[in-house]
């Protein structure tokens, strides 16, 4: 029984990398909501959250996601959809900080925050066109054959594909789920709600396009390994399904969460509104521009 534990839990490829930066967000967290009051349903959310991303990079899952497409794109559904989404529905951005000593706060982070790369990266990773693009982009760009073998034959390009797919994924649903008006916020809430149908669309047509294919895309599996012994298409038919469904469901709660804090917003009276010119000025111009002098 422990044997069989133990192989679950050893990395089947080990990350100085995800290690630091899971350790670091964890200490982080711990401390700050030791600092903060958090309610229950955050910190669940959260740590659900680091757990999906830790099996699924950490784990011997990343063995099944590197030799069976269906098991690979389970991998990258969470990566990219549920994982980020749960996450930042946790508004951990301020809890990390709390946890962070004063002095660094005051030496590090405010300075690392001013600074011109900081902000450089911030502005170009969560622009609303950019982060949106980049969030459809990275779902469509590895699914090219090509771009699969590659990223399975060398280990950077396969790390590099998982970092794009969890970095792009928190930088949209950041945005999508923001719980402040706009301004500051830099999505409208009415786009907020709009977004989540406008990104799942070219997902459904490539799921489609993939369970319905009679021939077999990604020979690279075969060529890896597979790790189960069914039928090649079936495989790929239910890799194609995972694309389209659950990825659009996860989507859709996340639509109606954005429509839930919009509600909010308008009913804490929180949208900014447009001032109304008042009727005897609007007469006024008007007879400025009739009436010659």
């Amino acid at each position: 029984m422990t044997a069989i534990l133990l192989k679950w839990i050893v990395p089947w490829e080990f990350s100085w990398v995800l290690l630091a930066c899971f350790v670091s967000a964890s200490v982080l967290y711990l401390r700050g909501s030791r600092r903060l009051p958090v309610s229950f349903g955050r910190k669940l959310a959260f740590w659900c959250g680091m757990a999906i991303i830790y099996l699924s990079l950490h784990t011997y899952l990343d063995y099944y996601a590197e030799h069976e497409f269906f098991m690979h794109r389970i991998q990258q559904l969470l990566l990219h959809h549920l994982a980020p989404l749960l996450i930042v529905t946790a508004y951990p951005a301020t809890v990390l900080r709390a946890g962070l000593p004063l002095a660094w706060r005051v030496r590090l982070l405010r300075p690392l925050q001013r600074s011109w790369p900081w902000r450089l990266t911030a502005g170009v990773l969560l622009n609303p066109t950019v982060a949106t693009l980049l969030f459809i982009a990275f779902i469509l760009v590895w699914l090219i054959p090509s771009m699969q073998t590659l990223a399975m034959l060398d280990w950077r390009i396969y790390r590099f594909m998982n970092w794009s797919m969890l970095i792009s994924g928190f930088a949209y649903w950041s945005l999508v789920l923001d719980h402040r008006p706009h301004p500051p916020g830099r999505m409208t809430a009415g786009l907020r709600v709009l977004s989540p149908a406008i990104t799942m669309t070219p997902q459904i047509i490539a799921g489609a396009i993939i369970t319905f294919s009679k021939t077999d895309l990604y020979p690279i599996f075969e060529i890896c390994g597979r790790a189960f012994t069914f039928n090649v298409l079936t495989g790929q038919l239910i890799g194609g399904v995972i694309i389209w469904v659950p990825s659009a469901l996860v989507e859709s709660i996340g639509g109606l969460m954005a429509l839930r804090m919009w509600l909010r917003l308008s009913r804490n009276g929180r949208l900014p509104r447009k001032p109304l010119r008042r009727p005897a000025a609007r007469r006024a111009a008007v007879v400025d521009t009739v009436v010659p002098d």
